[in-house]
């Protein structure tokens, strides 16, 4: 069985993830090869797109939210995602038994549901939500209303998990702020849930993340038993440098190691450091320690220099003067500082227009 070595995983992902040359896709079509982007903040994506795309602009994902050829939905392992409509259609059915185990699962909420019909709770939702889009806030007291002996903050924890809720605009539209307001996805979109295939979901996901492992695709999607559904998959076998079996699409393209990687600044959250099981194709264990030991798990915008992990971003505006500032893990070469600033000045253009200045800073390297 042929081996790939770290190098060779890495620049593979990164092809697939359109990382390693900006794509002429549109943002729906990225979107749907990426099979969703994580959003758990609402502006993420945005950065998300314009390191994967040529010439991408904000208004390029902000009218596909308006006219709901987009939406974001708790999907992938119970987290917010955006996803094309019909993509929402067919994922949401497909990760409903992770989110069915998750309302059980969790410590602060499943004391609540004892004894509790969740059913009754989900069409009791289902109503509310189909009179009208509503927030948490609006929802938890009119749960309440009909179990008053409950936690409202359960009750809408559970309804959030049952049944497939978009949140709607203005959530997530670039220069503009809300909380969430949800709508359930069939009413949103005007059609119902599809039948659910998770072997081809899982063949998109290697030609988006591959070549992967089955527990790769366990912690992509949240989903267990999977080894079952690969089985019957047409797909060819490596191994890594470890020995652990890697899988990946008959046809499916493996770049040559050596290809230059340019930088990028992933944006906040990025499904390229969370798709994985086995990280080290993107990162070292000790990068991996120092990013998820952030605070409340907000993971912060990253950059890539040569491929892989080694620091952070953020941007402060003050006084309109636009600030990125970079925070390498490690030294790095002259060259590839240079090559960051430059990108970084781009990234600065895209995000602060209106800043009437705008600086780029790398800190010195901390361990």
């Amino acid at each position: 069985m042929p081996v790939l070595t770290q190098r060779q995983l890495n620049r593979a992902t990164l092809q697939r993830q359109l990382l390693l040359h900006r794509s002429e896709k549109s943002p729906i079509e990225a979107v749907e090869h990426l099979v969703g982007m994580q959003a758990q903040a609402p502006f993420p994506p945005y950065f998300g797109l314009w390191s994967r795309l040529i010439d991408f602009r904000p208004d390029d994902l902000a009218q596909r939210l308006l006219d709901r050829s987009v939406v974001r939905i708790v999907l992938m392992r119970g987290t917010v995602h955006l996803v094309s409509a019909e993509d929402c259609l067919h994922l949401r059915p497909m990760v409903q038994p992770f989110l069915d185990r998750n309302v059980h699962a969790n410590t602060q909420h499943r004391g609540e549901f004892a004894g509790l019909d969740l059913a009754e709770v989900a069409a009791a939702g289902r109503e509310l939500l189909d009179e009208q889009p509503r927030s948490a806030a609006q929802l938890r007291p009119l749960l309440a209303e009909r179990w008053p002996d409950r936690s409202p903050a359960a009750l809408a924890f559970a309804v959030r998990n049952l049944l497939p809720l978009v949140q709607i605009p203005p959530r997530a539209i670039w220069g503009r702020s809300g909380q969430p307001v949800y709508a359930t996805a069939e009413t949103w979109l005007g059609r119902p849930l599809a039948e659910p295939s998770t072997g081809e979901v899982l063949l998109r996901y290697l030609a988006a993340f591959g070549p992967a492992s089955v527990a790769d695709m366990q912690t992509w999607s949240g989903l267990t038993r999977l080894k079952e559904v690969v089985a019957g998959l047409d797909l060819r076998s490596f191994r890594d440098e470890n020995g652990r079996e890697l899988l990946d699409l008959p046809d499916a393209p493996l770049p040559d190691p050596d290809l230059p990687s340019p930088p990028r600044f992933l944006a906040p959250f990025d499904n390229l450091l969370l798709s994985h099981q086995d990280r080290t194709r993107v990162m070292s264990p000790e990068a991996r320690k120092r990013l998820f030991s952030v605070k409340n798990a907000v993971l912060p915008g990253t950059i890539l220099v040569d491929g892989f992990l080694h620091g952070t971003w953020q941007v402060e505006r003050q006084n309109g003067t636009a600030t990125l500032t970079i925070s390498p893990y490690q030294e790095m070469p002259e060259e590839a500082a240079d090559a960051l600033i430059e990108e970084g000045h781009r990234l600065l253009a895209f995000a602060e227009p209106d800043s009437t200045e705008k600086a780029v800073h790398i800190t010195e390297a901390s361990r």
